[in-house]
């Protein structure tokens, strides 16, 4: 049917379009490309890039994006396959494995769409993970300046992945990446102890590495495990349920959220029945007047406050006409530091962790009203100052005709002793919650076939030290699943030492945390590598990343290729009774047992039955073993070594591997 007998009129030869239609139909035109471009970009996942690294010796997966029922072909080397995607779009192809070597050229076609990725490498791939001490960039690093000049290779490939909290799995990065040869320029802002790692690695096993930078500074592990592995640990189902809310129905996830927060609050020791600061009422003898400008409670000139690491409530209260609290309104509390939860009319409207983070909540659809309106923060502090941020003219209502209700007066506070704890963590907060790490920046990764994975993280997780080995383990093996290898390598790098140095016995969260590293790394697939000699007992963050890099290295090449070395220095055996002393066989030593700078080696404690009956005791070499004699005290039962933040070490072995912190039965 023409356009003729269907009743519409032609155009007259020469005639021009309306201007309208003109227009829409240059934008059409000028948006095609653009539409193109992206189905281009969307076909193969992020990871696959110019100068990528694949994983040799294993079959090798690609995917990505086309349209619903397209049919994708897929060639790399001398492979070809090809997929059908599937109603939304996805699909993917498994090649036959490959050799080291390359450069290969990736290709994707899907009807009209290609892709072309150019110098690919068949290699080993590294995933590095966890906080700050992974994060830490060359550049930080000791010799940083000659290191970043010297920097140059096209075997070793960086990729570092967008830093990304997500309250549910993505398929995708937050942020655009891509992979990069080694040169001054790339080098600097990648992270140190992964780079010395393939750098000293590449040594010994010489094929291409891929390095994957996932790292996230303060992260706590519970944001790197995905939910299920949370779920399957136990004791966290109403928290996930909240973040499960929370990606779909935020403002209902944050009130629901308020009433976990509050439970906690009720069960606390010493907290009346009736106690319900987020109500609003500041007029009990405990609540006193704040600073206008608010600011660091350690500089407001209070003794009780000048040195104060814990919990402050903060309330003020704003009068609205019916006019203002009937409009769309956005809290402006600028940042604190370094966790809050907010309350407005006795409503959770927002909780944020991480200290400068600017707070700024959407306030729900009918919660303000006409008249008072009482605002309440709950505050907590770890870590030097605390406290709202101030100038006054940080807080204030924003509504959405433009106006501003200044929030400049008026704050009232009170003390909650720290006997109260710290009270939980929203779930959706990006480095502190619940699978929000994983969920931005390892579920994206999932299907990739790795060599193995770098962990360096724990600093962050101190305080519940005891949970650690549980929550350690569960990571290990939901990436193993993940990344589709239950085998694959785990290597761990155990907390360095930091803090005060210990003159007598005592407890310590850090060592209990290296020892939970130490306990899950004699999984038959994972290692460990000792940093207690090589931190910085006033810096959280050593420098010392290349020692770490060569540790972590020889670790692999035991662990992971097979070399018969020892792995990560002098471990424990076993401790057995010899008469009146203490025996303690070592494993994994190179040559023999060494004490530096002493008669004997340093640092070793016998424990009792009972809560603080370790002791030190003296100690010498014998071969491989270290023998600890008793002396008078309660009739031992435990051996510790090293059992302290910032602990010194004097034993080694011929490898100048050091022996690390331990805790072993004696039998």
């Amino acid at each position: 049917m023409n356009r003729a007998s269907a009743g519409v009129p032609r155009r007259p030869a020469g005639a021009h379009a309306p201007i309208g239609l003109a227009m829409l139909l240059l934008g059409l035109a000028a948006f095609a490309p653009a539409m193109a471009d992206d189905a281009e970009a969307a076909l193969l996942h992020p990871l696959f890039q110019d100068q990528a690294v694949l994983q040799r010796d294993q079959p090798i997966r690609i995917w990505g994006e086309a349209a619903p029922g397209a049919t994708v072909q897929v060639a790399l080397a001398r492979h070809r396959r090809s997929a059908r995607a599937d109603a939304a779009g996805q699909w993917s192809v498994e090649l036959p494995a490959l050799p080291a070597g390359g450069p290969h050229t990736l290709t994707a076609r899907a009807g009209e769409a290609s892709r072309t990725v150019a110098d690919v490498l068949i290699g080993d791939v590294w995933l590095c993970s966890g906080q700050s001490n992974m994060e830490l960039q060359v550049w930080r690093s000791l010799d940083a300046r000659a290191e970043i000049a010297g920097a140059d290779s096209d075997t070793i490939r960086l990729l570092t992945v967008p830093q990304a909290g997500h309250p549910a799995p993505q398929a995708r990065f937050g942020a655009e990446t891509r992979w990069h040869t080694v040169t001054p320029d790339s080098i600097r802002d990648f992270s140190a102890a992964c780079y010395y790692f393939a750098r000293e690695l590449q040594k010994t096993v010489d094929v291409p590495m891929g390095l994957v930078n996932a790292a996230w500074g303060g992260s706590r592990i519970q944001a790197w495990t995905s939910a299920d592995a949370l779920r399957a640990g136990g004791g966290l189902d109403a928290e996930l349920d909240v973040l499960a809310l929370y990606a779909d129905a935020p403002d209902a996830a944050v009130a629901r959220w308020g009433q976990v927060w509050t439970g906690w609050w009720r069960q606390r020791p010493g907290i009346a029945a009736d106690d319900r600061p987020w109500a609003g009422d500041a007029s009990g003898a405990d609540w006193r007047d704040a600073p206008r400008d608010l600011g660091a409670w350690e500089r407001w000139g209070v003794p009780e406050l000048a040195a104060f690491d814990g919990m402050l409530w903060y309330r003020t209260q704003v009068s609205l006409t019916g006019e203002q609290a009937a409009q769309p309104a956005i809290l402006v509390l600028g940042p604190a530091d370094e966790m809050d939860t907010t309350w407005v009319n006795g409503q959770a409207v927002g909780s944020t962790y991480g200290a400068g983070t600017p707070r700024t909540y959407a306030l729900p659809d009918g919660l303000l009203r006409a008249g008072d309106n009482p605002i309440v923060v709950n505050v907590l502090d770890t870590y030097r100052e605390g406290g709202l941020a101030g100038p006054a003219s940080a807080h204030a209502l924003n509504f959405a005709d433009g106006s501003t209700v200044p929030l400049d007066g008026g704050w009232r506070y009170r003390v909650v002793p720290n006997a109260v704890g710290s009270p939980p963590r929203a779930p959706w907060q990006s480095a502190s919650g619940l699978s929000t790490l994983y969920n931005g920046m390892i579920a994206p990764l999932s299907g990739m076939r790795l060599r193995g994975m770098l962990w360096y993280q724990g600093e962050s997780n101190t305080f519940e030290a005891g949970a650690y080995a549980g929550l350690l383990r569960g990571l290990r093996d939901d990436w193993r699943g993940r990344f589709g290898n239950p085998e694959l390598p785990f290597l761990v790098v155990q907390l360095a030492n930091y803090g005060t140095p210990a003159d007598t016995p005592g407890d310590s969260d850090w060592a209990a945390l290296r020892e939970a590293q130490r306990v899950v790394a004699t999984d038959p697939h994972s290692a460990l590598a000792v940093t207690i000699d090589i931190g910085d007992r006033y810096d959280i963050h050593p420098a010392n990343k290349q020692v770490l890099g060569t540790r972590l290295a020889r670790a692999a090449r035991q662990a992971v290729y097979g070399e018969r070395i020892a792995p990560s220095g002098p471990v424990p055996q076993q401790a057995r009774r010899e008469g009146d002393d203490v025996v303690v066989t070592f494993a994994d030593v190179e040559g023999a047992l060494v004490a530096y700078g002493a008669a004997g080696p340093v640092g070793f404690e016998l424990c009792g039955a009972a809560a603080g009956s370790c002791r030190f005791v003296d100690a010498r070499v014998d071969g491989r073993r270290v023998r600890l004699h008793t002396g008078d005290g309660p009739v031992p039962m435990r051996v510790r070594h090293a059992w302290a933040d910032a602990p010194l070490v004097n034993l080694f072995d011929a490898a100048d591997q050091p022996a690390g912190p331990f805790e072993i039965e004696i039998r």
